[in-house]
Protein backbone atom coordinates (compact mmCIF):
# COMPACT_ATOMS: atom_id res chain seq x y z
CA UNK A 1 0.00 0.00 0.00
CA UNK A 2 1.95 3.20 -1.52
CA UNK A 3 0.67 6.96 -1.48
CA UNK A 4 2.12 9.74 -2.69
CA UNK A 5 1.51 11.83 0.22
CA UNK A 6 1.57 9.17 3.20
CA UNK A 7 3.70 7.00 4.67
CA UNK A 8 2.20 3.18 5.84
CA UNK A 9 4.21 1.00 8.36
CA UNK A 10 2.23 -2.31 9.67
CA UNK A 11 3.39 -2.98 13.08
CA UNK A 12 2.19 -6.60 13.76
CA UNK A 13 -1.51 -5.55 14.43
CA UNK A 14 -1.54 -2.02 14.24
CA UNK A 15 -1.15 0.83 11.35
CA UNK A 16 1.31 3.21 11.23
CA UNK A 17 -0.12 6.36 9.00
CA UNK A 18 1.98 9.75 8.47
CA UNK A 19 1.24 12.54 6.70
CA UNK A 20 4.25 12.98 4.39
CA UNK A 21 4.47 16.78 3.24
CA UNK A 22 7.10 17.79 5.84
CA UNK A 23 7.95 21.19 3.41
CA UNK A 24 4.30 22.22 3.85
CA UNK A 25 4.19 21.28 7.89
CA UNK A 26 1.39 18.45 6.00
CA UNK A 27 -1.04 21.03 5.04
CA UNK A 28 -4.22 19.19 3.15
CA UNK A 29 -3.70 19.35 -0.39
CA UNK A 30 -6.18 17.96 -2.57
CA UNK A 31 -3.76 15.32 -2.96
CA UNK A 32 -3.15 14.33 0.84
CA UNK A 33 -7.04 14.73 0.78
CA UNK A 34 -7.63 11.96 -1.87
CA UNK A 35 -4.93 10.13 -0.27
CA UNK A 36 -6.22 9.94 3.68
CA UNK A 37 -9.54 9.07 1.88
CA UNK A 38 -8.14 6.06 0.17
CA UNK A 39 -6.36 5.07 3.01
CA UNK A 40 -9.19 5.17 5.43
CA UNK A 41 -11.12 2.85 2.41
CA UNK A 42 -8.12 0.25 2.52
CA UNK A 43 -8.61 0.06 6.24
CA UNK A 44 -11.84 -0.80 5.89
CA UNK A 45 -10.93 -3.66 3.77
CA UNK A 46 -7.90 -5.09 5.66
CA UNK A 47 -7.98 -8.28 7.49
CA UNK A 48 -5.93 -8.38 10.64
CA UNK A 49 -5.09 -4.78 11.51
CA UNK A 50 -6.47 -3.89 15.21
CA UNK A 51 -5.28 -0.53 15.80
CA UNK A 52 -4.62 2.97 13.69
CA UNK A 53 -1.66 5.39 14.39
CA UNK A 54 -2.07 8.89 12.84
CA UNK A 55 1.02 10.59 12.78
CA UNK A 56 3.10 13.94 10.93
CA UNK A 57 6.42 13.98 9.39
CA UNK A 58 8.50 16.95 10.69
CA UNK A 59 7.86 19.50 12.93
CA UNK A 60 4.24 19.58 11.88
CA UNK A 61 1.20 17.35 12.21
CA UNK A 62 -0.67 19.44 10.08
CA UNK A 63 -1.07 23.25 9.09
CA UNK A 64 -4.88 22.69 7.98
CA UNK A 65 -5.57 23.91 4.20
CA UNK A 66 -2.41 24.09 1.54
CA UNK A 67 -3.36 27.91 -0.07
CA UNK A 68 -0.48 27.21 -2.00
CA UNK A 69 -1.84 24.51 -3.76
CA UNK A 70 -3.52 25.96 -6.96
CA UNK A 71 -6.38 22.98 -7.11
CA UNK A 72 -7.64 25.55 -3.57
CA UNK A 73 -9.05 28.23 -5.84
CA UNK A 74 -11.58 28.32 -8.00
CA UNK A 75 -11.54 28.63 -12.17
CA UNK A 76 -12.13 32.13 -13.11
CA UNK A 77 -15.71 33.26 -12.61
CA UNK A 78 -16.22 30.83 -9.84
CA UNK A 79 -17.58 31.65 -6.58
CA UNK A 80 -14.76 31.24 -4.34
CA UNK A 81 -17.48 30.45 -1.07
CA UNK A 82 -19.36 27.72 -3.54
CA UNK A 83 -16.07 26.25 -4.31
CA UNK A 84 -15.17 25.81 -1.24
CA UNK A 85 -18.29 24.52 0.28
CA UNK A 86 -18.66 22.37 -2.60
CA UNK A 87 -14.33 20.93 -1.50
CA UNK A 88 -15.74 20.61 2.07
CA UNK A 89 -18.36 18.20 1.24
CA UNK A 90 -16.63 16.53 -1.58
CA UNK A 91 -13.44 16.01 0.16
CA UNK A 92 -12.79 17.17 3.92
CA UNK A 93 -15.67 16.42 5.13
CA UNK A 94 -15.58 12.45 3.71
CA UNK A 95 -12.33 11.78 5.13
CA UNK A 96 -12.67 13.38 7.96
CA UNK A 97 -15.86 10.83 8.82
CA UNK A 98 -14.04 7.98 7.64
CA UNK A 99 -10.92 8.37 9.86
CA UNK A 100 -13.53 8.98 12.97
CA UNK A 101 -15.63 5.94 12.33
CA UNK A 102 -12.83 3.56 11.37
CA UNK A 103 -13.24 -0.25 12.47
CA UNK A 104 -10.48 0.00 14.67
CA UNK A 105 -9.71 2.54 17.54
CA UNK A 106 -7.46 5.12 16.10
CA UNK A 107 -4.96 6.92 17.99
CA UNK A 108 -3.42 10.35 16.98
CA UNK A 109 -0.20 11.18 17.75
CA UNK A 110 0.17 15.16 17.76
CA UNK A 111 3.89 15.95 16.97
CA UNK A 112 3.97 19.32 15.90
CA UNK A 113 1.86 22.00 15.07
CA UNK A 114 -1.79 21.47 14.22
CA UNK A 115 -4.17 24.43 12.45
CA UNK A 116 -7.16 25.16 10.89
CA UNK A 117 -8.56 22.20 9.42
CA UNK A 118 -5.33 20.25 10.97
CA UNK A 119 -6.70 21.00 14.42
CA UNK A 120 -9.69 19.51 13.07
CA UNK A 121 -8.08 15.98 11.99
CA UNK A 122 -5.81 16.29 15.11
CA UNK A 123 -9.17 15.91 17.48
CA UNK A 124 -10.89 13.02 15.24
CA UNK A 125 -9.22 9.67 17.03
CA UNK A 126 -10.47 7.79 19.78
CA UNK A 127 -7.37 8.96 21.92
CA UNK A 128 -5.55 12.17 20.52
CA UNK A 129 -1.42 12.42 22.74
CA UNK A 130 0.00 15.24 22.08
CA UNK A 131 4.07 15.86 22.27
CA UNK A 132 4.83 18.65 25.03
CA UNK A 133 6.12 20.89 22.02
CA UNK A 134 2.62 20.41 19.68
CA UNK A 135 0.24 22.84 19.36
CA UNK A 136 -3.51 23.52 17.99
CA UNK A 137 -4.41 26.78 16.83
CA UNK A 138 -8.06 27.41 15.17
CA UNK A 139 -7.05 29.89 13.17
CA UNK A 140 -10.29 30.48 10.88
CA UNK A 141 -12.10 33.23 11.99
CA UNK A 142 -9.24 36.05 13.32
CA UNK A 143 -6.97 35.15 10.61
CA UNK A 144 -8.90 34.08 7.48
CA UNK A 145 -12.59 35.63 8.28
CA UNK A 146 -14.23 32.01 8.19
CA UNK A 147 -15.13 29.43 10.60
CA UNK A 148 -13.86 25.90 11.81
CA UNK A 149 -14.32 23.65 9.50
CA UNK A 150 -13.83 19.67 9.23
CA UNK A 151 -15.79 19.31 12.38
CA UNK A 152 -13.66 21.90 14.63
CA UNK A 153 -16.24 23.58 16.20
CA UNK A 154 -18.18 20.13 17.40
CA UNK A 155 -14.88 18.80 18.59
CA UNK A 156 -14.34 22.35 20.57
CA UNK A 157 -18.15 22.65 22.17
CA UNK A 158 -18.33 18.87 23.22
CA UNK A 159 -14.96 18.50 24.67
CA UNK A 160 -14.22 21.80 26.56
CA UNK A 161 -17.64 23.73 26.68
CA UNK A 162 -19.06 26.64 24.96
CA UNK A 163 -17.65 29.77 26.61
CA UNK A 164 -14.14 28.49 26.26
CA UNK A 165 -14.62 27.11 22.38
CA UNK A 166 -15.65 30.68 21.60
CA UNK A 167 -12.91 32.01 23.08
CA UNK A 168 -10.42 29.89 21.03
CA UNK A 169 -12.43 30.21 18.16
CA UNK A 170 -12.46 33.95 18.42
CA UNK A 171 -9.22 34.88 19.02
CA UNK A 172 -7.23 32.13 17.36
CA UNK A 173 -5.01 31.68 20.59
CA UNK A 174 -2.40 29.12 19.92
CA UNK A 175 -3.83 26.11 22.73
CA UNK A 176 -0.27 24.87 24.40
CA UNK A 177 -0.48 20.77 24.49
CA UNK A 178 -0.37 21.25 28.36
CA UNK A 179 -2.89 23.48 28.31
CA UNK A 180 -5.04 21.23 25.78
CA UNK A 181 -4.45 18.12 28.10
CA UNK A 182 -5.11 19.71 31.00
CA UNK A 183 -9.01 21.07 29.47
CA UNK A 184 -9.60 18.19 28.39
CA UNK A 185 -9.31 19.03 24.05
CA UNK A 186 -7.16 16.10 24.59
CA UNK A 187 -6.37 12.89 26.19
CA UNK A 188 -2.88 13.08 27.19
CA UNK A 189 0.54 15.07 26.77
CA UNK A 190 4.06 13.60 26.85
CA UNK A 191 7.56 15.03 26.94
CA UNK A 192 9.10 15.49 23.39
CA UNK A 193 11.90 12.33 23.93
CA UNK A 194 8.77 10.10 25.23
CA UNK A 195 6.39 11.51 22.29
CA UNK A 196 6.66 8.40 19.90
CA UNK A 197 6.99 5.39 22.58
CA UNK A 198 3.57 6.81 24.31
CA UNK A 199 1.79 6.64 21.27
CA UNK A 200 2.91 3.46 19.72
CA UNK A 201 2.80 2.06 23.71
CA UNK A 202 -0.76 3.12 23.50
CA UNK A 203 -1.72 1.95 20.07
CA UNK A 204 0.21 -1.59 20.74
CA UNK A 205 -2.37 -1.46 23.59
CA UNK A 206 -5.50 -0.79 21.68
CA UNK A 207 -4.64 -3.55 19.13
CA UNK A 208 -4.82 -6.00 21.56
CA UNK A 209 -8.04 -5.23 23.27
CA UNK A 210 -11.54 -6.18 22.95
CA UNK A 211 -12.55 -4.49 19.51
CA UNK A 212 -15.75 -4.78 19.38
CA UNK A 213 -16.06 -3.02 22.84
CA UNK A 214 -13.77 -0.25 21.76
CA UNK A 215 -16.11 0.61 18.60
CA UNK A 216 -18.78 0.49 21.20
CA UNK A 217 -17.57 2.84 23.65
CA UNK A 218 -16.86 5.04 21.05
CA UNK A 219 -20.29 4.85 19.65
CA UNK A 220 -21.98 5.12 23.07
CA UNK A 221 -19.62 8.55 23.42
CA UNK A 222 -20.78 10.14 20.64
CA UNK A 223 -24.28 10.23 21.15
CA UNK A 224 -23.78 10.26 25.37
CA UNK A 225 -24.20 14.51 24.77
CA UNK A 226 -27.50 14.44 22.84
CA UNK A 227 -29.53 12.02 24.60
CA UNK A 228 -30.90 11.56 27.84
CA UNK A 229 -30.07 10.05 30.71
CA UNK A 230 -32.54 7.09 30.21
CA UNK A 231 -31.83 6.78 26.69
CA UNK A 232 -28.22 6.35 27.22
CA UNK A 233 -29.05 3.64 29.78
CA UNK A 234 -31.09 2.04 27.01
CA UNK A 235 -28.27 2.26 24.27
CA UNK A 236 -25.59 0.42 27.03
CA UNK A 237 -28.36 -2.42 27.44
CA UNK A 238 -28.47 -3.08 23.71
CA UNK A 239 -24.65 -3.13 23.33
CA UNK A 240 -24.23 -5.24 26.34
CA UNK A 241 -27.09 -7.43 24.55
CA UNK A 242 -24.74 -7.59 21.62
CA UNK A 243 -21.41 -7.81 23.23
CA UNK A 244 -22.39 -9.97 26.58
CA UNK A 245 -22.43 -13.20 23.44
CA UNK A 246 -18.91 -12.16 21.91
CA UNK A 247 -16.13 -14.33 21.90
CA UNK A 248 -13.95 -11.32 23.46
CA UNK A 249 -16.12 -11.46 26.62
CA UNK A 250 -15.67 -15.04 27.21
CA UNK A 251 -12.36 -14.85 26.81
CA UNK A 252 -12.38 -11.96 29.57
CA UNK A 253 -14.68 -13.64 32.05
CA UNK A 254 -12.14 -16.66 31.29
CA UNK A 255 -8.84 -14.73 32.31
CA UNK A 256 -10.47 -13.26 35.22
CA UNK A 257 -11.60 -16.49 36.76
CA UNK A 258 -8.03 -17.90 35.64
CA UNK A 259 -6.29 -15.11 37.21
CA UNK A 260 -3.99 -14.21 33.94
CA UNK A 261 -4.31 -11.23 31.29
CA UNK A 262 -6.99 -11.84 28.65
CA UNK A 263 -5.97 -12.35 25.04
CA UNK A 264 -8.43 -10.83 23.07
CA UNK A 265 -8.19 -11.39 19.29
CA UNK A 266 -5.71 -14.48 19.79
CA UNK A 267 -8.38 -17.18 18.16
Amino acid sequence: MEFANLLCERRDSVLVVTLNRPQKLNSLSLGLLKDLKSCAEWIQRERGLRAVLLTGAGRGFCAGADLTDPESFPGAGQSMGQFMAARLREYYNPAALMWSNLPVPLVVGLNGVSAGAGASLALTGDITIAAKSASLTFVFAPKLGLVPDMGGTYFLARRIGEARARAYALTGQTIGAEEAARIGLIAECADDDAFAGRVAEVAQQLASGPREAFLGVRALMASATTSSLAAAREAEAAAQARLGDSPDFVEGVTAFREKRAPRFGAR
